[in-house]
């Protein structure tokens, strides 16, 4: 089927032995990332919301800010302090532009508080690496580190679930 689409639109894939190798000093070759996604399954890619109609699977090519599925925590969610932590994280993340400042500058803040209340050694420690990848921008790794505070947290107040 691809082949008869490119010969009516007259291109030609290339075959990957055609694509050189990256060379040291060049871009690293863009990975691809395949998702699939169930009918009523919200996505948030680079701050915008995409509500799958159907089941589908897509395929990102490019750099995205994005979380899908259970990984998108409501704001009415955000009711503990280690949920506080996600969701200024989540926002910093894949917040509007002008939202990502501050959402890093309130996780700041409540990593702080959280750290002074806590007992666990355990906890702060990841917490502290959470924020360094959240000041590396890389907030895909924080909020996957929030998560397991989440669940520490859940099991010290005997919550039933978890982020």
């Amino acid at each position: 089927m691809l082949a008869a689409l490119a010969k009516r639109r007259r291109i030609v894939p290339l075959p990957r032995a055609a694509i050189p190798p990256a060379t040291k000093g060049s871009c690293k070759p863009v990975s691809t990332l395949v998702l699939e996604l169930r009918q009523g399954d919200t996505m948030i890619v680079n701050g915008a919301p995409i509500r799958f109609r159907t089941k589908s699977r897509i395929e990102l090519t490019a750099h995205a800010r994005f979380l899908f599925g259970k990984q998108i925590m409501a704001p009415d969610e955000a009711d503990t302090p280690a949920r506080r932590i996600y969701f200024a994280l989540q926002s910093a993340y894949i917040g509007a532009e002008t939202e990502r400042a501050g959402g890093l500058a309130s996780a700041r803040r409540l990593i702080a508080d959280f750290k002074t209340a806590t007992t666990s050694p355990l906890a702060c420690e990841i917490l502290d690496r959470a924020l360094q990848a959240a000041e590396a921008d890389d907030c895909y790794q924080a909020l996957k580190l929030t998560r397991r505070i989440i669940r520490h947290e859940d099991a010290v107040l005997q919550r039933g679930r978890a982020a």
